[in-house]
Formats: structure tokens, sequence, C-alpha cells
């Protein structure tokens, strides 16, 4: 079967991730694409700048792809399911955890497809890491996620506004690789988070987990001012062995210093292959636990305000 598929939202990441990755699927038809900016592949059949309109004139739509900024997803995905069609949501999936509930809850009512989407878990070192950590006792965690906002998110400002999440857009995934390979549940202990002082998402954050095992190491440092090279990396160490080291955002693994898993960027393309299986079953598939710690991140955070930051480097600041 072929579903037919829109995308709501076509900016960097539906054109860089989404739309390639239905290209090279035989088993998607892209559709539709509704952009408040005119922005438009050219196989897409239909082509709307207001999504409602969409809804209403393409019919036999069997899914979309959500891939707008997280503060208006809700509402969004809210008609989506409503009018009757599967929702792909990219991360991070809505604004608030009870707005996340509540599309879980509609697509229950409407026997419509939900899928929360964690590109990161969608390694095979993330997997094969999963599995040797399994059992195991883990004695020190310590994720390294830096990267530089400018080259990722050029012009986003939503991004930088209340619920745009700030630095943890990149850092949930990292979150949502923990959550996938550690033995046990984690705990956010402690949360600095560092504002710019004309900004109201955070720019870097520093957090203290906790398994509940006494005397374990468990840190995490997210940065977004990092130029030259980037870093997106997950080490662990186990009592009694082995360490783990993930890097490449889980693209790479060793495993005591021994390379097991090193592959290129099929993240989006298992997205819509494990995208393509729910909707043959009807299955919601909703992840919450890498959006629980992000969410705790900010619930129990203590803010520190840093120099403003401008997203042109010739304007000055960072």
């Amino acid at each position: 079967m072929v579903f037919k598929v829109g995308i709501i939202g076509f900016g960097k990441i539906a054109q860089d991730q989404h739309l390639p990755a239905i290209r090279s699927n035989p088993n998607f038809e892209l559709t539709a694409v509704a952009s408040q900016r005119g922005l438009t592949p050219d196989e897409a059949k239909h082509t709307f700048t207001d999504y409602r309109e969409m809804l209403r004139e393409v019919p036999d739509l069997d899914a979309v792809a959500i891939c707008t900024p997280p503060q208006v997803r809700h509402a969004i995905a809210r008609d989506v399911l409503e009018a009757g069609k599967h929702v792909l949501l990219e991360k991070p999936p809505a604004a608030t955890l009870s707005e996340l509930e509540d599309l879980r809850r509609i697509a229950g009512e409407m026997g419509k497809v939900v899928f929360t989407t964690w590109h990161a878990q969608y390694n095979r070192g993330v997997d094969v890491a999963r599995d040797t950590l399994a059992g195991r006792t883990v004695r020190r965690l310590l994720v390294t996620w830096k990267e530089d906002v400018r080259h990722w998110h050029p012009g986003q400002q939503w991004i930088w506004q209340a619920g745009g999440f700030g630095v943890f857009d990149p850092g949930i995934n990292a979150l949502s690789i923990v959550t996938k390979i550690m033995p046990q549940p984690v705990f956010i202990k402690q949360s600095v988070l560092q504002f710019p002082e004309n900004r109201d998402a955070p720019i870097a954050a520093s957090l203290k987990l906790s398994t509940g095992t006494e005397g374990a190491d468990l840190q995490a440092v997210f940065d977004w001012r990092q130029t030259g090279p980037q870093t997106w990396d997950i080490e662990v160490d186990c009592e009694g062995g082995p360490l783990l080291k993930l890097s490449h955002g889980g693209r790479r693994l060793e495993v005591d210093g021994s390379l097991v898993v090193e592959e290129g960027d099929d993240e989006y393309p298992e997205i819509y292959r494990r995208f393509e299986t729910l909707l043959a079953s009807g299955r919601v598939e909703v992840d919450d636990a890498p959006f629980r710690l992000a969410a705790d991140a900010f619930m129990i955070g203590r803010r520190v305000q840093v120099e403003a930051f401008d997203d042109d480097p010739a304007q000055g600041g960072h």
C-alpha cells in the first residue's frame, strides 16, 4: 500500500530530512504541503499556505508529518487527527506534556496513529549500546552536546521564544538516547540553565542526573555556542565494565576503545519505515520519556543570566 502523506511546516528540517526520506520510500507519496512561507517541493501535487485548506481540499490524505515549531503544534495536530488523518510529530512533539497527552487521547478516540519521532534513537549504535548495557549498573554517564546554533537554526527566532526549548531542541536528542540505552530509569536531580539577557530560552544547560544508585556520577552538558567541530558524545562507564562511547549523535559506538558501529545518517529513512509499520498496524506510539526529562530540567532549573546573544555575529554579542 502507498500512503499519501502531507507535510505541514516546510522549513529546514522538512527540506533536509523529511523530504528525502519520503522520496526514498516507495510506500509513501508526497501529496500535499502546507507552508506559511509558500515553500514547496516540485513533486507535491497540492500546495497551500494554510493547513486547514489542505485538510479540506485533499480529503484522501492518509497521514501528515507536522514539522512546525512546537508552540503551535498541538492545535494543528488536533485538527489533523479530527480530520481523520494519522500524525507524525517532529521532535519535540509539543510545547507541553499536557498537550502531548491530549494528542494521545484524541488519537485513541479517533482510531488514528500518533507517532513521536526521536531521530537520534534510530541509529544502530544506540540499539547496540542499549543491548550492551542491559542488566548492568552504570557508575558514570557524561553527555556532551555542543553545537553552533547559527549553523543549525539560522534566523529561526521561534526557537529563542518561550516554548521554543532553546538549547534543549538539540539537547533533547541526547536525552532521547539516554532514555533508550540506560538500564534503569533516569531522573533530573539538578539543572542550571543559562539564559542570554535578550532571550526567553536557554543557550546552555548543565544537568545532574540520577538512577537512584548511590555514588553514581551522571551529568549532561548542552551548549549552543560551539563553533568549529560539533560535539555529540555520550560516555557510559559501568561497574565492572564495559566503557561505552557513542559519538556523532549515536552513529558511532566504541566499546572499551574498540569500534563496534560506524554508519552514515539513516535516521529519517528509519523513522518513515517505522511509521509505515505503525500505519499498517494502526498502533499509537508516543514516547514521552525524553520530553519528561526536558520538562523536569526546566521545572527545577536554576536560571543564570549570561550576556546577550545575537544570531548575526556582525551585530556583536557572542
